[in-house]
């Protein structure tokens, strides 16, 4: 059963977290149009969509991106109010635990951890589809063809290469396909162009020469033109800035199987970003320990002196992650350990932190 004082706690961190962030996002939403105003005005954005289709859906993304550090804030915050006014020693002194104190802050963070996962696994790559669009068609093109000589594994011992491939026709050029048994190649496809029919979503090949080779020997074809279907995906031929915006956690699992039956590498980045998802909730919960620790005790510095260690962790948190992010996507780090470094040295800084806590 929540108390009088549990309701107090929840109201003060929630009603801190909520009026801090509505405060920031007016703010960089102000930048925002600043900056991308003549963008707008050159491109003939509707005042609708700049409204709705962009500013009302860069609303969760935003909320979702700086949660941590406003959780963290917004305790160190009201916490550092309460332990100056000397309420932290009152509670205490009554018979009240330090574990006991941390029960309405555990109720908020995981309020707040479950409202980010909805966020960042759902809601998000929702909105993230209208917002993408729009930024798309008036702010920068998020679409861009890979250089040229392109060589990707398409299926298991299936190879394909194109020496360019024009997006806006959806056109290759100079287009080869080669499977292999082992270190014996069994079959050869080579063709002048490759586009996509949208109607039937095949291949169309202009020009074409097949070599199948066996134990009998080689058989050779030749033709003009030919419809043929193969595991090669457009998008495989060009980039899409951030896609994995646009995916909730199922597609998200449905592309790295994808990209991994393929034997393709380019998992290795949405792979970080599914672990991401699942780990930033919990850092939330970890940093909310961090920030009651931390500034539960009464110091000469007061509020400001407390404000200034906790950015510097989160800052420091944020920092860990885009370093660990970096391993694993370029590296050999493991997604997995890349997601969670972060949250478990700042796990052990929060048990000592709590070790060290006025009781």
């Amino acid at each position: 059963m929540l108390k009088i004082i549990d309701i107090y706690i929840i109201r003060k961190f929630l009603g801190t977290f909520f009026y801090a962030i509505s405060l920031l996002i007016l703010i960089v939403i102000i930048f925002d149009v600043s900056e991308n105003i003549d963008s707008f005005i050159q491109k003939e954005a509707p005042l609708r969509a700049i409204v709705f289709d962009y500013y009302v859906n860069f609303i969760p993304y935003f909320i979702n991106l700086f949660i941590y550090l406003f959780t963290f804030i917004s305790v160190i915050f009201f916490t550092s109010k309460l332990a100056g006014n000397t309420e932290i020693i009152a509670i205490l002194s009554s018979g009240v635990s330090f574990k006991r104190l941390l029960y309405p802050y555990m109720i908020s963070a995981v309020l707040l951890a479950v409202m980010s996962f909805y966020l960042g696994n759902f809601l998000i790559p929702k909105t993230n589809q209208e917002r993408r669009v729009f930024k798309n068609n008036y702010m920068e093109n998020l679409t861009k063809d890979k250089s040229k000589n392109l060589h990707l594994q398409i299926a298991p011992n299936t190879f394909a290469f194109v020496e360019s491939y024009n997006s806006k026709l959806q056109t290759g050029y100079k287009f080869s396909l080669e499977k292999f048994d082992g270190q014996e190649m069994t079959y050869k496809l080579m063709a002048d162009r490759i586009y996509l029919d949208t109607v039937n979503g095949n291949w169309k090949l202009k020009n074409f020469f097949i070599r199948t080779l066996d134990s009998t020997g080689q058989r050779l074809i030749k033709g003009a033109e030919m419809d043929t279907s193969f595991s090669l995906q457009p998008e495989d031929l060009y980039k899409i800035k951030e896609k994995f915006e646009e995916m909730d956690y199922f597609e998200l699992n449905e592309f790295i199987v994808s990209e991994k039956q393929k034997g393709s590498k380019a998992y290795k980045k949405f792979e970080v970003e599914k672990y991401k998802r699942a780990s930033g909730p919990v850092a939330i919960i970890i940093l909310t320990i961090i920030g009651v620790a931390l500034s539960s005790r009464k110091v000469r510095g007061g509020i400001g002196m407390h404000l200034g260690i906790g950015i510097g962790l989160t800052f420091s948190y944020i920092l860990l992650m885009q370093v660990s992010t970096v391993f694993s996507t370029f590296g050999n780090l493991s997604p997995l350990v890349a997601s969670w470094i972060p949250n478990a040295i700042f796990f052990i800084i929060a048990i000592y932190l709590l070790i060290k806590a006025p009781k």
